[in-house]
């Protein structure tokens, strides 16, 4: 209901200034699809990297590597795969937050931390592979560092002010 008021306002706006909104449409739509094709190679190689991360039991030996690291520094070790998977994909955060919360419970520090946690934190390769490909930059200098920092700063802010 609310899409098709939205639709009715701008199809009214669009006449009121006497614009040809269909035009206007069919060429936002066209500049979406190239916009589409441009960010299509990126995101499949980002996803297949994320794929054989995964298969290859890299995240699982670095887990293990990491996690009495972690532990020393007050963060439950069974967050790490969160802590590993977030940056790179959104649904297998959400896929290690379930796990975390059916393993621990919903109520334990476990998940709530893991929950602020994806909150307060991004995928960041994925948001960078779009939006930097989309933008047709090339060399993302200081982005990914610093979004990585952002995420690190959300998942220290997890572990001091959640209870």
């Amino acid at each position: 209901m609310i899409l098709c008021g939205f639709a009715l306002v701008c199809l009214l706006a669009g006449a009121w200034k006497r614009l040809a909104v269909y035009d206007l449409f069919v060429e936002g739509a066209g500049e979406g699809i190239r916009t589409a094709a441009r960010i299509l190679p990126a995101l499949l190689v980002m996803l297949s990297v994320v794929k054989a991360l995964e298969a290859s039991g890299l995240t699982a030996a670095m887990c293990s590597l990491l996690g009495p690291f972690v532990e020393k520094m007050g963060v439950p070790a069974a967050l790490l795969p969160l802590m590993l998977v977030r940056p790179l994909s959104g649904s297998g955060a959400l896929a290690v937050l379930q796990d975390i919360m059916a393993v621990h419970g919903p109520d334990s520090r476990e998940a709530l931390l893991a929950g602020v946690m994806v909150g307060s934190s991004e995928t960041v390769f994925y948001t960078c592979t779009v939006y930097l490909a989309a933008a047709g930059v090339k060399k993302s200098r200081h982005t990914v560092p610093c979004a990585l920092g952002a995420c690190l700063l959300g998942y220290a802010g997890a572990v001091l002010f959640c209870p």
